[in-house]
């Protein structure tokens, strides 16, 4: 995983001062222009999948070998972002730097009228400050990474929105959020023994906009021993971006342990198990549960874990209709910090435009004491995998921002977990939000909990002032039981009143 306190960064260093003179501004400069088909990154996958798996190249070692207090004192001077003295383009770029975690230079080039050209490494689009070391320049030098930013909010005040550096890895924000969980191009044995491959985007090709576009068009190259791919998104920011995301996929290789779609997150404590950390902040994530809506229309809500194991967690489904991995804490006060701002984070939500057949969304939570480093991933498992030599055809919607509520049935606001009085058992407490389907006597609610294991009590609902919706608790007793599965649902006259709670408890 990319160290968090890097990705966290992008923001800082958009807002940067630039330290060189104007007089001195280079630009970022273009090569001659060839002939360009989004077709022609699809041919190139599929040729490039015929043929064996070449590493990229790699900057020097010097450049790799500085710490991250030397990456983070180069940046982009965004005076000299491409089209910014186009004020009739609605679009900028930037580029990142190579070095420290982002060792492989990336191609980019941008097009016009079916015509692309390719970006020249120019060290001197960068700033940095006298902490910044001496290091070789020579051809094997590039940038590691593009950024996109438009006016969102203000004229002529141009925000970022989006980001793509570091293997396949790319991040984006809706309008007053700020970063904080990264989406992929492809995951391959996630969580395998063995270890995890992490395919490269070796190259992208970004349309230039029109006056008064609103949508913005990136293609990109995949690459990895196993497999390649050809990837298009169509970018349009807001409240909520979307990413309507279209992809073909070439195996070398048979890949049984692939993931479509994948998210990557940070999940260390809530108010599930806050009592194993002792930091001042009421809780610190990035994300705080998994939402799904699978192919029956069931909607279902699985509260994230930091277990003292890793675990793997496989929905099995057919078709489904959504899902992501959600911010629902919104306050200040959930976190009480006033650095992270873990409340404006985004949450992702994914949405097929096909069938996907039968398969699994699957969710990897590996044990972290720490907020850096990220810990949680999630993705779509394709029953029988993706063999070697076919083709794959499969398109999808990411939604990022601080919308939370997909699917049906009341949402659940929190979870909460903790020892009864006295050390009698152990009491789960869940707040649902209030709505026009919840009655005024609450005893007309039905509840039903199943566990795998242990004994669980009946439960109690009750109202909670605070959210004027119903708050379920019920207690357990795990007995010998080191793991348990557990269900929740409020439901009225037999139907579904709320949605479906699951939730893996560790001892």
């Amino acid at each position: 995983m990319l160290r968090r306190e890097f990705l966290a960064s992008f923001a800082a260093l958009a807002a940067t001062p630039a330290l060189s003179d104007d007089s001195a501004e280079p630009g970022l400069q273009l090569s001659a222009p060839e002939a360009f088909h989004p077709d022609d990154v699809i041919n190139r996958a599929r040729e490039l999948s015929q043929t064996p798996y070449k590493a990229p190249r790699r900057v020097p070692d010097a450049w790799t070998n500085i710490s991250y207090e030397d990456y983070v004192s180069i940046w982009f001077d965004v005076r000299n972002a491409l089209w910014r003295n186009e004020p009739e383009t609605p679009l900028q770029l930037d580029v990142f730097s190579p070095g420290l975690y982002f060792p492989h230079p990336i191609d980019i080039a941008v097009v016009e009228k079916g015509m692309a050209q390719s970006l020249k490494f120019d060290f001197g689009v960068f700033d940095k400050t006298d902490k910044f070391p001496s290091l070789p320049t020579d051809e094997s030098l590039g940038y590691s990474g593009l950024r996109l930013r438009a006016e969102l909010e203000t004229p002529s005040i141009y925000q970022e929105f989006a980001v793509f550096q570091g293997a396949s890895y790319f991040r984006a924000i809706g309008t007053g959020n700020i970063y904080g969980q990264s989406a992929r191009g492809l995951a391959i044995n996630t969580a395998d023994p063995e270890g995890e491959e992490f395919p490269d985007f070796r190259a992208f090709w970004l349309e230039k906009p029109g006056p008064g576009d609103t949508t913005f068009v990136v293609h990109a190259l995949l690459d990895s021993p196993s497999c390649t791919g050809a990837y298009r998104f169509e970018i349009t920011p807001g409240l909520s971006l979307t990413m309507d995301v279209t992809v073909h996929l070439f195996p070398r290789e048979d890949l049984d342990n692939v993931g479509i779609a994948p998210l990557t997150s940070m999940f260390q404590y809530d108010q599930t198990n806050r009592h194993k950390f002792s930091d001042f902040r009421p809780a610190v994530h990035d994300t705080d549960g998994l939402l799904m809506v699978n192919g029956a229309g069931e909607t279902i809500w699985r509260p994230l874990a930091n277990p003292s194991n890793l675990q793997i967690s496989a929905f099995q489904d057919e078709n489904p209709q959504g899902f992501g991995l959600m911010q629902r804490a919104r306050n200040y006060n959930d976190f009480a910090d006033l650095q992270a701002h873990y409340h404006k984070r985004p949450g992702v939500w994914i949405e097929p435009n096909e069938d996907w057949g039968q398969g699994s969304v699957t969710l990897v939570e590996i044990p972290t004491q720490s907020e850096i480093y990220d810990n949680i991933v999630c993705y779509w498992r394709p029953s029988g995998g993706i063999a070697k030599g076919t083709e794959t055809q499969l398109s999808y919607r990411l939604t990022w921002g601080a919308e939370i509520k997909y699917g049906e049935g009341l949402t659940v606001l929190n979870t909460m977990i903790g020892s009864a009085f006295d050390n009698d058992g152990i009491i789960v407490v869940i707040d649902f939000e209030n709505g026009k389907s919840v009655p005024q006597e609450l005893f007309d609610i039905d509840i039903n909990i199943g566990a795998s294991a242990g004994e669980v009590s009946s439960g109690v609902l009750q109202r909670n002032p605070e959210t004027d919706g119903p708050r379920l608790a019920f207690k357990f007793f795990p007995g010998d039981a080191q793991l348990i599965e557990f269900r929740a649902q409020l439901r009225l006259a037999g139907d579904p009143l709320s949605e479906v709670w699951l939730y893996r408890w560790t001892a």
